[in-house]
């Protein structure tokens, strides 16, 4: 069987040398993402530099970690199918105020405690994911894809705060890369299209360099090799921050449940079996523990990879395992790192905006298998409707306790999820 073939197969045998640039092109989708709200963490609790470069090191590290159980599990945690692991930006807020209000040890504290719940109820999901029917999972995918989309958007313009927002620089920079994303795609044939997001991030760095819009002072003065800390920070364990994490914990599950059903749906052609969905959210929660105890904030899946997957159809597990030895790498050494995160905003922008689309294509996709009763027409309709609309207006949150508006305001997958599962268990299954 060619080498061809075989990326498409989960179990398929290749080359390394082949496997790597289809692991580097999932490691460049999320990379930047990956480090980002360690680095806004650190910077907003004050951290010093040194400690900030540490703990950036240790979210790659962890990332790979957390990439290789999925991709291989142990035990039952992880669910052997090529989900890449990243940290995320759902508990940064929260995070934020922990760390500010109580100290990085008690947030550590409470993501080493929250990590283990989520990682129990994966591995109990079978008592209660049948509350998760296909038409919900078909409802957060979609909720997830257009979630993304306003991300992709902020990345094209150069990255939502930046002093050069929208800049002419940022829009040829982002056009031109979108624009080869989209020329290989189409026009490519064999790898070329499977690496069509590669060969497009490459073009658009190669011109941002020619433009002048990168910056490589990152690597004066970089060590060689850079060994990751552990315990940077004395867990303390406190019921409040314990609870409050536990609660995003639930929000960050539902996530991961519905970027495995994204994936199995787009990618492979099929539903995630109850299997898959527990070890996915099983290594989503212990794996985070582990985070904590690196100092990083808690681990989630990557939708950004699930779109890259859903578009390229590249689900072989060792090409995206070399991807998360890669990360190790980054996070090893130092110099790796520098490099990727000198890649331009604009150009992860053009990069991941057909992505973030292909995962909203998946979603209406899976709602459409599910029927167009009147009953899935309510549930979709009413979910998506109250959460993409009132997560737009989030300020109408304020009336409600912190605890609420942590969960909810800003973050319409998971006002998504409630509603969906409470109107498939309150709906009468005949209702027309």
């Amino acid at each position: 069987m060619s080498t061809k073939d075989t990326i498409y197969q989960l179990d398929g045998r290749m080359p390394i040398a082949k496997a790597v640039p289809f692991g580097l092109q999932h490691v460049l989708a999320m990379f930047v993402a990956n480090v980002t709200p360690i680095i806004i963490l650190a910077n907003v609790v004050g951290l010093e530099a040194g400690l900030s470069a540490s703990l950036v090191q240790n979210a790659m590290i962890i990332a790979g970690i957390g990439t290789l159980i999925q991709l291989y599990p142990v035990w039952k945690i992880g669910a052997k199918l090529p989900i890449v692991m990243g940290i995320s930006f759902t508990f940064l807020s929260l995070a934020i105020g922990i760390g500010l209000s109580q100290g990085m040890g008690t947030l550590m504290g409470a993501i080493i405690v929250g990590g283990i719940v989520e990682g129990l109820l994966g591995l109990f999901a079978k008592y209660w994911i049948k509350i998760i029917s296909p038409i919900v999972a078909a409802t957060v995918v979609t909720a997830i894809g257009f979630s993304l989309l306003p991300i992709g958007a902020n990345s094209f313009a150069g990255g939502q705060g930046a002093a050069d927002f929208g800049s002419v620089q940022n829009w040829i920079i982002g056009g031109v890369t979108l624009l080869a994303c989209f020329l290989f795609q189409v026009f490519g044939r064999g790898f070329l299209r499977s690496l069509s997001v590669l060969c497009g991030l490459v073009v658009g760095y190669v011109l941002s360099i020619c433009m002048g819009a990168v910056d490589f002072s990152g690597l004066h003065g970089v060590s060689v090799v850079a060994l990751p800390k552990i315990l940077p920070f004395a867990p303390e364990f406190h019921l409040g921050a314990i609870l409050s994490v536990v609660a995003i914990f639930l929000v960050s599950a539902t996530e991961t449940i519905g970027d495995t059903s994204a994936l199995a749906s787009s990618a492979l052609g099929r539903d995630a079996s109850e299997k898959e969905i527990s070890g996915s959210l099983a290594c989503d929660g212990f794996v985070s523990s582990i985070a904590g105890v690196f100092g990083c904030t808690p681990i989630t899946s990557f939708s950004q990879n699930v779109g890259l997957a859903a578009m390229t159809k590249v689900v072989n597990r060792f090409a995206i395992a070399t991807g998360a030895v890669i990360m190790i790498l980054a996070g090893i050494f130092p110099a790796v790192g520098v490099i990727l995160t000198s890649i331009p905003q604009a150009v992860l922008g053009g990069c991941t905006i057909m992505m973030f689309g292909s995962i909203v294509y998946a979603g209406i996709g899976m709602v459409a298998k599910c029927g167009s009763s009147h009953r899935n027409l309510i549930i979709v309709s009413m979910s998506l409707c109250v959460g993409l609309g009132f997560t737009q207006a989030s300020e109408m949150f304020n009336i409600f306790p912190d605890i609420v508006k942590t969960v909810f305001a800003d973050n319409c997958v998971a006002v998504v999820f409630i509603l969906a599962v409470v109107l498939n268990l309150v709906l009468p299954k005949d209702v027309e």
